[in-house]
């Protein structure tokens, strides 16, 4: 699954989740406990929002949008 595309347009990581980097939603906070944040469900995190999304739920990320101009 490395490298493949996903319905959404967004690039799968290594671990078969979805790539927050390439999300709007996605930003870089300033909270050295908490790095990674999720604009969409409103939340910070240790780990990349995707990642924690899985875990919690058990599924992918529904709120993924795509950047324009982002490489896939």
């Amino acid at each position: 699954m490395n490298g493949e595309s996903d319905a959404r347009g967004g690039r799968r990581g290594e671990a078969g989740g979805i790539r927050c980097h390439s999300c709007v939603h996605f930003y870089i906070t300033y909270d050295k406990s908490f790095p990674y944040g999720c604009r969409a469900m409103g939340f910070k995190s240790r780990v990349i929002p995707s990642r924690e999304v899985f875990s919690n739920s058990g599924m992918e990320c529904q709120m993924f949008s795509r950047k324009e101009g982002s490489f896939p």
